[in-house]
């Protein structure tokens, strides 16, 4: 997801809405695998959705194919779809379910018992007003725009208020459709509907309606199964990336085509060009790459980017950390299309866990601005992204609540990743590390601890006490230092008691120290009077004029 045009105003929102401080039983049934979630898991989507602008209303239906994966059932199964929106009639396997209870934002429905790996699809009927987004992508629901000239334009941004806002489903992160999704949307013929992969038929209507159907053949996280309808008009294109050739299409409002021509598709162009290097092949060549004009700023939709930046460099035409390379790209371009690796491709086994999309997301803003203008720059970002950092709670949320874990999960998630390359101290190996990560976990539900262990073995480095310290706890670790006649002493404090991080320092040279939680003496040139800490590493410097104890 992207930022807010005020850092602050992003911070006060998480803790608003997305960061609650106490949980329910809510919370629990939206975020955890229950035990009426468990034993089913999702492979497919079908989705067929009428919007009706003028009354904010939808009526529609998905079909989710499902195969049994557990040999002790409770004969109830957890479809989540949100008030007010109201569920008409449910078909299993062809025969119609009688029995199902509403409970609140969930229906449980009562089956038979079925066999352990046999497959079935239930196609659930719906209708109603959806919640509406009240200012999305960050409080999330149906969005009803007009564009500058009246037309109508209608979209969903659901990542934190989940897809059942707007749709019966299985709400849950950890379940991707492992075949894919299908996604109709009837529309008046006056206007089009974009979907996530590719456009597999369009029907008229006797009606002055036209049905779009779209087709997305790798697994997705089901927030970003997005409906885009409007006024559009397609400028088709494609590059030859690491995948072979690449089609990189733009669903643009009709009066944009010369903006979008002359600033997203060289922006884009370079995006997919850097990242590819860093990252490896682009993660879902057989679904495309698209950049839709969204009514909002922006969101990571798989193969189906929202963009809403108004054809500027960078954040809503400012410079978010105030650099001065923030206005020389794209932001929502560079960050949402990261997120086809990190978020989309990669996915987090639990909402406790999105530092791990966002960290790495915000990381490509850096190797983007090293890209195009040179490693310095890369690193003078990254310094500058510790100002928005508020060490307020820990990177990791809480499990099984839906709760995401600080809003630092961006610049500080950015800083830690940062940090580890300044360790391992080789940028191709760095960059090899990075390609590891994205081929070893492609298109894989992951933990922090999975992705930990494996940073861990394939650097080689001990980076436990890394993450243990800045994912898991608010201090930013003290390098304390007293100097004299020529002797050099050197501590972390404000840290976990394991963390051991070499870092560069420097007084008229440049040289590594391996500090620990103990006081360690080495020899310095006699004229020295004080040290600096590389500017790529994340701790503090504090002189004192003796040893603490």
């Amino acid at each position: 997801m992207s930022y807010k045009n005020s850092i602050l105003i992003l911070f006060v929102l998480f803790s608003m809405s997305v960061f609650p401080q106490s949980f329910t039983q809510e919370d629990s049934l939206l975020g955890s695998n229950t035990s009426y979630r468990a034993w089913w898991n999702v492979t497919h989507y079908q989705i067929s959705i009428k919007p009706n602008y003028l009354t904010k209303t939808i009526a529609g239906y998905n079909t989710i194919t499902y195969k049994v994966i557990s040999d002790t059932l409770p004969c109830v199964m957890q479809i989540d779809l949100q008030e007010p929106l109201l569920v008409d009639s449910i078909i299993l396997d062809e025969r119609k379910v009688l029995q199902f209870e509403k409970q609140k934002n969930r229906w449980l429905l009562s089956l038979n018992a079925q066999q352990k790996n046999s497959q079935h699809a239930i196609t659930l009927y719906y209708h109603g007003k959806p919640k509406e987004a009240i200012n999305p992508p960050w409080e999330g629901g149906f969005v009803w725009k007009k564009d500058s000239l009246s037309n109508p334009w209608m979209s969903v941004a659901c990542q934190g208020i989940g897809a059942s806002v707007w749709m019966p489903c299985k709400d849950l992160q950890s379940d991707e459709p492992e075949q894919g999704a299908i996604l109709s949307m009837i529309v008046p013929d006056t206007l089009m509907a974009i979907g996530n992969g590719k456009n597999i038929a369009k029907h008229k209507m006797a009606d002055g309606y036209m049905t779009y159907t779209w087709q997305v053949k790798n697994s997705i996280n089901v927030y970003n199964i997005i409906p885009y309808i409007g006024k559009y008009i397609a400028i088709k294109d494609s590059i030859k990336g690491e995948g072979g050739i690449l089609h990189t299409d733009y669903w643009i409002l009709d009066y944009h085509l010369n903006q979008a021509k002359q600033h997203l598709k060289p922006s884009v162009i370079k995006t997919l060009n850097c990242l590819e290097h860093w990252f490896g092949s682009y993660p879902f060549y057989e679904d495309s790459y698209k950049i839709v004009e969204a009514p909002y700023l922006g969101m990571e939709h798989q193969s189906n980017i929202a963009y809403g930046n108004s054809y500027m460099n960078g954040y809503a035409g400012t410079d978010l950390y105030k650099t001065k390379w923030g206005l020389k790209w794209d932001f929502i371009v560079v960050h949402e299309t990261a997120h086809e690796w990190f978020g989309n491709s990669i996915t987090a086994r639990d909402m406790a866990d999105n530092w791990i999309h966002e960290g790495l997301a915000s990381y490509a803003e850096v190797l983007f601005t090293e890209c195009e203008f040179g490693k310095e720059a890369g690193n003078d970002y990254c310094e500058r992204m510790r100002t928005a950092i508020r060490n307020d709670m820990p990177l990791i949320g809480t499990y099984n609540v839906k709760k995401e874990g600080s809003g630092d999960m961006y610049s500080k998630g950015s800083n830690i990743i940062h940090l580890i390359r300044h360790v391992i101290d080789n940028d191709e190996s760095f960059r090899v590390l990075l390609r590891a990560v994205t081929e070893h976990f492609n298109q894989k539900v992951i933990t922090t601890k999975e992705f930990e262990d494996y940073l861990i073995l394939q650097s080689g480095k001990d980076l436990q006490p890394l993450f243990d310290q800045y994912l898991r706890t608010t201090k930013i670790p003290y390098l304390e230092y007293t100097l004299k006649s020529g002797q050099l002493s050197f501590r972390y404090s404000n840290c976990i008691n394991t963390f051991n991080i070499p870092i560069k320092i420097k007084t008229n040279q440049e040289f590594w120290i391996y500090p620990t939680t103990q006081w360690q003496t080495i020899p310095v040139d006699k004229n020295t009077k004080a040290i600096s800490v590389n500017r790529n590493v994340y701790v503090l410097l504090k002189k004192q004029s003796k040893k603490s104890k």
